[in-house]
Parts: C-alpha cells; sequence; structure tokens
C-alpha cells in the first residue's frame, strides 16, 4: 500500500497570527488530497492521469458498480494513496464486495459508504479498509455515536459552523482513539485558511477548494504539487 506524506517541512517567511489567538503551534505545510470526479471508468482514469504525480487522491465514487472505478484509477496511479469517497452511495447487497476491492486495491481510507443514519450496518460488515464518516458526523455530539462502527472523522468548518466548534470536535474524536481528517467544500482560500489551522496534525487532509475553482481570491494560499501552505497574514490575519 502506497505511503502517506502529511505534513512538509517548508514554512512561508512570514507566518499567519491567527494560529497564537486559537492557542495553536506554528502550522506547517500539509500535504493535501486533490479529487477525481464520478464518471465513466475510461473518464476516471483519463483524469486520474493528470494527477498520478500527487501523493494522495480523493476519489468520488458511489454507484452500483464501483468495481471498475476503483480498478482504473489504482491502475493509472499506482503510487498514490487513495481516499475512495463513496457519498452514501453503497448498500446492503455491495457494500462487502466493494470493501473487498478496496482492500485488493490499497485504497487508504473509505468515506461515508453508507446512507447516514444507516450506520449500525457498519457494525456487521468486515471492515478491511478504514472508515470514514462524513455526513453522518456534524456536531461534536456525534462522534461518541460513530465509535466502534467508524474508524475516522471528516471535519468540515462547513459544518462546524466555524474553527472553535471544529477544534472541539476533533478533540473529542481524538479521546475516542478516532482518525482525523480534515475536508472542505468547494470554496476560496479565505475559507480554507482556518481550516489548514484545523488540519495540523491531521492524518488526512482534504482542503484542495481552491484548486477546483475556476479562479481563486487574491491573495490565495500557496499550493506546490501536492502541499497546502499556512496563509500569509494578507490572506487571513
Amino acid at each position: 500500500m502506497p505511503s502517506i506524506a502529511h505534513s512538509g517541512t517548508s514554512k512561508p517567511n512570514k507566518p499567519a497570527i491567527a494560529f497564537t489567538l486559537a492557542r495553536l503551534s506554528e502550522p506547517v505545510a500539509l500535504t493535501t488530497a486533490y479529487t477525481i470526479s464520478l464518471g465513466e471508468p475510461e473518464a476516471m482514469a483519463a483524469q486520474t492521469a493528470q494527477y498520478a504525480h500527487r501523493a494522495l487522491l480523493k476519489v468520488k465514487v458511489g454507484t452500483t458498480d464501483d468495481a471498475s472505478r476503483i480498478r482504473a484509477v489504482r491502475a493509472t496511479a499506482p503510487e498514490s494513496a487513495i481516499i475512495l469517497d463513496a457519498n452514501e452511495g453503497w448498500t446492503d447487497d455491495n457494500i462487502a464486495y466493494h470493501f473487498a476491492v478496496c482492500a485488493e486495491s490499497g485504497v487508504s481510507l473509505i468515506e461515508q459508504p453508507l446512507p447516514a443514519g444507516r450506520d449500525d450496518l457498519l457494525a456487521s460488515v468486515h471492515r478491511p479498509v478504514p472508515v470514514c464518516a462524513d455526513e453522518s458526523v456534524h456536531k461534536t455530539e456525534d462522534p461518541p455515536k460513530l465509535a466502534g462502527l467508524y474508524d475516522a472523522v471528516n471535519i468540515k468548518l462547513d459544518k462546524t459552523g466555524g474553527l472553535t466548534e471544529a477544534l472541539r470536535m476533533r478533540d473529542a474524536a481524538r479521546a475516542l482513539n478516532l482518525q482525523i481528517m480534515v475536508g472542505c467544500m468547494v470554496g476560496t482560500s479565505l475559507g480554507m485558511a482556518p481550516a489548514v489551522l484545523l488540519a495540523q496534525g491531521a492524518d488526512f487532509v482534504d482542503l484542495d477548494g481552491p484548486l477546483l475553482l475556476a479562479r481563486d481570491r487574491e491573495p490565495g494560499l500557496r499550493y506546490e504539487d501536492s502541499l497546502v501552505f499556512p496563509p500569509l497574514p494578507a490572506l487571513w490575519g
């Protein structure tokens, strides 16, 4: 299975001071996932070929036949670590099969395989790959309900309502020995900036929102290959 390098060693010359207000350590660059959109297997393989040099890919699936899509992406990007986002799309009938294909393909994490509210099914299914809650986790009170069913939680500022509550959720999840993924919706660098602070020390980082826009704000976050760097004061204090 490919390894995942979660953080870089480079630091900007003038790091943002927001981390001091949140009583956090000085942030460093992080390895972020890059999203491969859902499509036919051939189209997903073609898209993956453009980004196969990236250390971490997030692959959108959620159909009745994801096996061909998973295998097509893995064949095209054999060295990349893969987060698979099933977007609540799997069912009682195909979840075990798709889990097996993920294990065969060296997938590192499966995000929200079942619809929110159907989480209990995970207790009766063999999970050879770690599973991350997304749509099933929104507030700090949710992780205790999911421990034992999920291995990780995806924390998004859009769901928690801000950095303060997101930090509380992160700490609550860690106390339950859940891994931390910090994700995002599509948005500008201004929306990602506080998430970069939240993502320090996370197990998985998915903060590629600005890269999916036709145009980001100026100044924006600095991205280099798979790294996203901490925000400078001109962006976010």
